[in-house]
């Protein structure tokens, strides 16, 4: 519950407001002094006031009159919290009844203090009762919000008064301390939030255990403080030794709550700044400030902050045209953290004032390099790898994030790529970034390369070969390659470089499963060797073991049946990929010269292949027979 207080024993009803705009005390004497306060005239008397307040007694002093017929007038234009905060003060005068609440008391505050309402008055001491009550409420978390909230319209009084210090170490203290241990106020609203979720069924409560805040608790109510005070709290809880993580999250909470495109993208549905219904949205300008002092704020730890927040700053920094220092912070630490990132979120819309490409290419590349600089330290520091060539064999812990970002990279460079204004330097220069040991496939760079080419068809040929330069054709799988051999994009010589890769990767195939069959028959021949036992030497002690190595023996020839099917069958397969990629070799054209010589050494001169073909053997033929068969590929 909210803290309050009622001072003064007179009823409430002495003072009443009277059209237009008139405060008038109703007692059995006639009103002798005017007080306007701004355009608010108060019709009240000399005693009173002059009892309780040593200014009001100067300004009366002088103010009087020579003509005792009519009221003197005082004006007091410059009195902290204006006509409300000087109402409540004027009741204090008359010991009228009010309530002191935390919203009210920092404005009357700062007008006792004004009004030199002290112990030197003689009667009656505002100062005194109000610090009183100040220091009540600055033991409740929500109420000590409310009043530094309240300390906006009574600046610089209250910071002279130091009641915006106060309410800041307040609540970074509570903050920072452990709810469960202490049992702060900070506690109230969840107790509130728990009696208003109880269900009372046939007189029962069905309320379970209080549940204990989170680390989040006062992130909602600290984002309703203007930035500049918000600023200063972050900074309070930082010095109190509050969490990296815990700050971070805040600052996600403040920035996406003030800042309506990352609102928008992040799909933040908070209340509006100071709790009201209707959403306050700032100005540009206002929402640049902001976010560069959100970014300058954010710990400097690696993955305090979401890699989806950090993208939806930076594209929120691009459309607001922050400066150039925030945007490379936030490049640098979206690049540290680039394998959590999504496609979406590299998708940055080019805002420049030059623009030529549809999406930031150049914000992506700096990111990239960012990464690959980090990533390539973190290995440079591992004691195991000392050269480049050992990274293919490193963990795959270690090459997860590069592999992840590798995919990324494909897919970005696939959807830029149907730009028709992205250059070509610029295509190759993002993804020869990547190193040849992150990608275990180039299926996706591939697809980038035949998109590229498709959405370019002015590309000369010599432009093509350079761009096909960025795969590596043995790390193709089978669908790329048979894509790739019917691409009419690609060049002559990408399409004869992937045959020829894919037949060497046939023949090695082959061998693979000749070698196997090699070691079944050579398995088969020495259990043939072994002599069998005379009947008349027989071990019934041994009884037991014999039929074991019996039942392993005929389990062993059948699984060389087995092995010789898979091989005939796979040894077909293999045959019909050949027959097909001689039909595309064809169908591209007849080779010349030296192509000939090529395809002819490669098993692919056509008529002599085809004559030479012969049928494979089973395992356990003749090796002669072996030596001199030729699959025609």
């Amino acid at each position: 519950m909210a803290t309050t207080k009622v001072i003064g024993s007179k009823p409430s009803d002495c003072f009443q407001f009277k059209d237009p705009d008139t405060w008038i005390c109703m007692t059995e004497l006639v009103s002798d002094v005017v007080v306007e306060v701004g355009e608010v005239p108060f019709h009240l008397h000399k005693f009173p006031l002059i009892s309780r307040s040593d200014t009001l007694e100067k300004l009366i002093n002088e103010s009087t009159g020579d003509d005792d017929g009519k009221p003197c007038t005082v004006r007091l234009n410059d009195i902290p919290g204006g006509p409300e905060a000087f109402e409540l003060a004027a009741r204090f005068c008359y010991d009228v009844r009010m309530e002191l609440n935390a919203a009210n008391v920092v404005p009357l505050r700062c007008a006792a203090e004004h009004l030199r309402m002290t112990e030197d008055c003689g009667e009656g001491n505002l100062v005194e009762q109000a610090e009183s009550f100040l220091l009540e409420v600055l033991g409740s978390w929500n109420d000590t919000v409310r009043a530094l909230q309240a300390c906006d319209a009574v600046l610089p009084h209250a910071e002279d008064l130091l009641i915006v210090p106060r309410c800041i170490d307040s609540l970074a203290s509570k903050a920072c301390a452990d709810p469960t241990l202490f049992g702060w106020p900070m506690l109230e609203q969840y107790t509130a939030k728990s009696l208003q979720e109880t269900v009372i069924w046939n007189g029962i409560s069905t309320a379970g255990k209080p549940r204990s805040p989170s680390a989040d608790w006062w992130y909602k109510q600290a984002s309703s403080l203007r930035l500049p005070v918000y600023k200063r709290l972050i900074t309070a809880m930082r010095s109190r030794g509050m969490s990296p993580e815990n700050i971070a999250g805040s600052l996600m909470h403040y920035a996406r709550r003030h800042l309506s495109g990352l609102s928008r993208h992040s799909g933040y549905s908070g209340g509006s700044r100071g709790g009201a219904s209707g959403t306050t949205v700032l100005s540009d300008a206002d929402q640049r400030v902001l976010l560069e002092e959100v970014v300058a704020l954010l710990p400097a730890e690696r993955g305090v902050a979401t890699t989806r927040f950090l993208f939806g700053l930076l594209r929120t920094a691009t459309v607001l045209h922050a400066g150039a220092p925030c945007r490379d912070a936030l490049e640098r630490r979206a690049g540290n953290q680039l394998e959590e990132a999504a496609l979406e979120d590299l998708l940055i819309p080019n805002t420049g004032y030059s623009v030529e490409t549809l999406y930031d290419v150049d914000c992506v590349q700096r990111m990239l390099e960012q990464f690959m600089m980090a990533s390539t330290s973190a290995f440079a520091a591992s004691p195991d790898i000392t050269d480049e060539g050992q990274l293919v064999d490193a963990p795959s812990s270690e090459l997860m994030p590069v592999s992840t970002v590798a995919k990324l990279v494909d897919g970005y460079l696939a959807e830029v790529g149907t730009d028709t204004n992205l250059k070509l330097s610029k295509f190759q220069t993002i993804a020869a970034l990547v190193p040849d040991y992150a990608r275990a496939l180039d299926d996706g760079l591939y697809r980038a390369i035949d998109i590229y080419l498709k959405a370019h068809p002015w590309l000369t040929d010599s432009e093509r070969e350079q761009l096909c330069r960025l795969m590596n054709c043995q790390k193709m799988s089978l669908e790329a390659c048979t894509h790739a051999a019917q691409n009419e994009r690609l060049p002559l010589r990408v399409v004869v470089q992937v045959l020829v890769f894919e037949q060497v990767r046939l023949r090695t195939t082959v061998a693979g499963w000749f070698l196997v069959s090699d070691n079944v028959d050579q398995g088969s021949s020495s259990d043939n060797c072994v002599l069998p036992r005379r009947s008349d030497e027989l071990d019934f002690a041994a009884g037991s073991e014999t039929d074991e190595e019996g039942f392993v023996a005929r389990h062993d020839e059948l699984s060389s049946a087995m092995s010789v099917e898979e091989i005939r069958q796979r040894v077909s397969e293999l045959e019909e990929e050949c027959s097909s990629m001689r039909q595309e070799i064809h169908r591209l054209g007849k080779p010349k010269s030296a192509l000939s010589r090529l395809f002819r050494k490669l098993g692919l001169g056509g008529r002599s292949s085809s004559r030479q073909q012969q049928q494979l053997p089973l395992p356990g033929s003749s090796d002669k027979r072996r030596k001199s068969l030729d699959l025609g590929c």
